[in-house]
């Protein structure tokens, strides 16, 4: 296929990364101007648990005038406005979209701008990675890709999508329920993510710790049932224990709203603590957990000035 990443930070660049190693025609769009020089001179090096390789990709630091298969638009939550508002070039009348952020909300800010026909939603459960220097990048875990389509587009044109993944070494699968997986991903997110943003804790740091240990699993309690009061087919039947294996298993992770609160960045907390009081909204709930915790981030943040 024919691949544009638009935001290629260190997730961003290990998909580029992988897809372009597997034989794809991949472009990747950026606003750091070293990093798209870096790889325009030197390809795009990437490393992980399968070694390291140079491979090449296009950068560049705006849209390009040429349409494309597959965009996968990698951008954080607060950018995807703006990225999927930019888009036009590259969409021909057969261009899939695949949006990948953490929470929930932003497909629905991406598909006011493409359209929900053309449409997917991509999770990535389970990955750790990190951009090391301009045209550097290096991921340490790579668990599931699970794509699902968000509005009429066919279950075919999902599966074909998460087939080119596959091909690149990604456990890729379209599946017929994303929102489920979604809610899924964000009872374990809101656990973690502010409790370590917070706090400076690793995710293993929270699990059992005297004082935020509850809290987080109260932030997974109040999630789920927002989930089970909105009909959502979630398949977790008991948050506490769902949450406390996926921390387990990643004792050390540092969830992406702790790395940047340690970059002096503000985070994508509104998508997912803060999505929790929103949809909560919707069935006359409130959600006083996630709530309590969103504003406390975004008080931290407001002194920090730098998005």
């Amino acid at each position: 296929m024919k691949i544009a990443v638009v935001g290629c930070g260190a997730m961003g660049s290990v998909y580029a990364g992988r897809l372009s190693g597997a034989g794809h025609d991949v472009l990747v769009v950026d606003r750091w101007g070293d990093h798209v020089q870096a790889i325009s001179t030197s390809g795009l090096r990437i490393s992980g648990p399968d070694g390291e390789r140079v491979v090449p990709v296009r950068a560049f630091l705006t849209i390009p005038n040429e349409s494309v298969d597959l965009v996968v638009l990698a951008v954080k939550a607060a950018d995807v406005a703006g990225a999927a508002a930019s888009l036009g070039m590259l969409i021909g009348d057969d261009t899939v979209v695949l949006t990948i952020q953490n929470g929930l909300g932003s497909a629905d800010e991406v598909a006011r701008h493409v359209g929900a026909d053309r449409l997917a939603v991509g999770i990535a459960s389970g990955f750790g990675a990190s951009l090391i220097a301009p045209g550097r990048v290096n991921h340490n875990a790579m668990r599931a890709m699970r794509f699902g389509a968000y509005g009429d587009l066919s279950f075919e044109a999902v599966d074909r999508v998460a087939g080119a993944w596959r091909t690149a070494g990604f456990d890729a699968l379209a599946v017929a329920d994303i929102a489920a997986m979604q809610w899924e991903k964000l009872i374990c997110n809101v656990a973690y993510s502010a409790p370590c943003a917070l706090t400076g804790l690793t995710v293993g740091d929270v699990l059992d710790h005297e004082h935020m240990g509850p809290v987080s699993r109260a932030a997974a309690t109040e999630t789920w049932e927002i989930a089970r009061a909105r009909d959502i087919a979630i398949d977790v039947a008991d948050p506490v224990a769902f949450v406390r294996d996926f921390g387990a298993a990643m004792p050390a992770a540092k969830p992406s709203a702790l790395l940047d609160h340690e970059a002096g960045r503000v985070s994508e907390i509104g998508s997912i603590n803060g999505a929790v009081p929103r949809e909560a909204a919707k069935v006359g709930r409130l959600a006083p957990v996630n709530a309590t915790l969103t504003a406390l981030v975004r008080t931290r943040e407001a002194g920090f000035g730098v998005r």
